[in-house]
């Protein structure tokens, strides 16, 4: 679901929006000017963690939990959420309409966010220069994005994890060796050092505190984009208001709390596999077993900020997302027909003058 809040302007009542260059809310009408109470847009502060277990059992508290009206796009699954008073609109994931429906959506609310640090002028050239970098990008594709329709700003649904882990091992420690052997070669007997590997048992344990491991809640983008517009600054978090969603919208997650711990735990996974490699020692490793017990497993649903664009080019789709931090920019690449066959000829035709001076020179 997508979520739209806003905050009527004390002065002429117009609607403020957020404005992350000066962590305020600003009014366009009449330029009026409000502070976000609490600790600040750049300020950090204390984000409450909750319990994995009871919200698995249902067992959060009441105030956790909210209901919102949504209907799902028929073309990528987001999660579209509406005003009482609307009957339609467009998914801002691929620009497909979408007709509200009278289906509520049952969810855990945001903990804590990233509020955006670019504006959309920041985003959208971000945006113009990695295409501009894209060679083999149609011309037109490039024209229409920049002189297109306005970008959406758009607070992407994640969960975050924090476990304590204790893990027991056993494996093998490998040590690397030399062994000479003489080899006939042309007739001579000739000395080389073979490499060998010496392998002895091994056994312990390793423990890991895991803090924030983070977990995309959405389905809406392709996840190889969202991957790729990390690292994200999550000390910097603000426990979450709605005030810094004023003029932007914020997605809801599809991908559910249990699903999300699942790929959590693959992560962590992964790095206890590292440290168990590291605990062994040696010049090589081979791991026969790990135990992992897992306890205080304790988590946040969070929003992170994406500038998104999704043009309609030709009959098809093209998405861009930027990071609303960083400017850091993923999409789906367009190819240009003609610049290919282009590239293809002058290639052919500079191999057929190198092989013409190569033969002339023979």
């Amino acid at each position: 679901m997508t979520e739209t809040h806003r905050f009527p302007c004390g002065n002429c009542g117009g609607d403020f929006r957020f404005d992350p260059s000066s962590g305020n809310l600003v009014c366009d009408h009449c330029g009026a000017v409000a502070e976000i109470e609490g600790p600040g847009p750049w300020g950090g502060g204390a984000i409450k963690e909750l319990d994995f277990k009871a919200a698995l059992n249902n067992l959060l508290p009441l105030q956790e939990i909210e209901e919102t009206r949504v209907s799902s796009c028929p073309n990528c699954g987001a999660q579209v959420e509406f005003s009482d008073d609307a009957h339609a609109t467009e998914c801002p994931f691929c620009a497909t309409p979408v007709v509200a429906d009278t289906g509520t959506h049952r969810h855990i609310k945001p903990k804590g966010l990233l509020p955006f640090a670019l504006d959309e002028k920041a985003a959208k050239g971000a945006m113009t220069d990695w295409l501009g970098k894209l060679w083999f990008a149609p011309n037109g594709l490039q024209d229409y994005a920049r002189k297109g329709r306005r970008m959406q700003g758009i607070y992407v649904p994640y969960w975050t994890f924090d476990a304590d882990t204790k893990s027991s091992y056993r494996g093998e420690r490998g040590t690397i060796y030399y062994e000479t052997r003489q080899v006939m070669r042309d007739g001579k007997m000739q000395t080389e050092q073979v490499q060998k590997i010496r392998w002895s048992p091994a056994s312990g344990r390793v423990a890991r505190f895991f803090d924030d491991v983070l977990v995309l809640a959405s389905r809406s983008l392709p996840k190889r984009f969202t991957d790729a517009l990390e690292p994200w600054d999550l000390s910097a978090m603000e426990p979450y208001q709605p005030e810094y969603l004023a003029g932007f919208s914020a997605e809801g997650y599809s991908v559910d709390l249990d699903e999300g711990y699942h790929e959590a735990r693959v992560r962590m996974d992964r790095q206890i596999e590292r440290d168990v490699k590291f605990d062994i020692g040696g010049d090589r490793q081979r791991i026969h077993n790990i135990d992992t017990r897992v306890s205080d497993v304790t988590f946040k649903h969070v929003l992170l900020p994406v500038w998104l664009a999704a043009y309609k080019y030709r009959g098809k789709t093209y998405r861009f997302v930027v990071n609303g931090r960083t400017g850091r920019v993923q999409g789906e690449r367009p190819w240009s027909a003609w610049k290919i066959a282009f590239a293809v000829v002058v290639g052919l035709i500079v191999a057929g003058v190198v092989g013409y001076f190569i033969a002339q020179n023979q």
